[in-house]
């Protein structure tokens, strides 16, 4: 692949030869022999898009009830003899959600509905993920990554790097999140189901501690 020249000039030799190592185990011991890295590989990069989701959020949420909780106060009263301004008036004044979200409270809630969806995006992919590694064994073998690359139509190639599946994958990820493409996660979802894989009980641990 084209992107083989580009890693070699990121990463040290001493890891290029680990990848390439795996490679060659994965030649000689087919289909059942796991692609190190890949399945780590690929769910990391999913982790650190949904910390990122969850933060944007929880912001979005906080400053929208923030806004709302704005609405149900009466204005403060005129205080003509004091020279400064009242506390609380300062302090709405000086809030962060209002350099934030300039527009108030639709702004918020924009965002809000966003954040959201993102957030939602990015959980159920992490949940697709681990529903490919069909024996939880926190590895992909090559044909639960050939399963799983052909749940979203793109093809195992058997001679590939296992950091080349991770840059597709990836890419594949990064992909369908800018496009909120809901419809191509549920239908690699169901092609999984389809062959037989299902959401364990270790899934839904690891999908928990997700959550926090």
């Amino acid at each position: 692949m084209r992107g083989s020249k580009v890693f070699q000039k990121i990463v040290s030799p001493k890891l290029v030869a680990v990848l390439i190592g795996a490679l060659v185990l994965l030649g000689t011991s087919g289909l059942g022999m796991a692609v190190f890295g890949v399945f780590q590989g690929f769910t990391d990069h999913i982790t650190q898009q949904i910390s990122k989701d969850k933060r944007e959020f929880v912001d979005a949420e906080s400053c929208t009830q923030w806004f709302y909780r704005q609405l149900k106060k009466k204005p403060p009263r005129p205080q003509v003899e004091m020279l400064s301004f009242p506390h609380s008036l300062l302090t709405q004044e000086t809030h962060p959600c209002l350099s934030q979200y300039p527009n108030g409270l639709d702004g918020a809630r924009a965002a809000f509905s966003r954040t959201q969806t993102s957030l939602s995006l990015s959980l159920n992919y992490y949940q697709f993920a681990l529903v490919g590694d069909g024996n939880d064994d926190g590895e992909y073998n090559a044909t639960e990554l050939k399963d799983v690359l052909e749940s979203f139509d793109m093809i195992f190639h058997e001679g590939d790097a296992p950091f080349e599946y991770v840059m597709v994958l990836n890419h594949k990820f990064d992909t369908v999140r800018q496009a909120v493409e809901f419809t191509v996660l549920t239908k690699g979802m169901g092609t999984l189901y389809g062959r037989g894989y299902r959401f364990t009980s270790a899934d839904q641990a690891a999908l928990s501690r997700i959550l926090g």
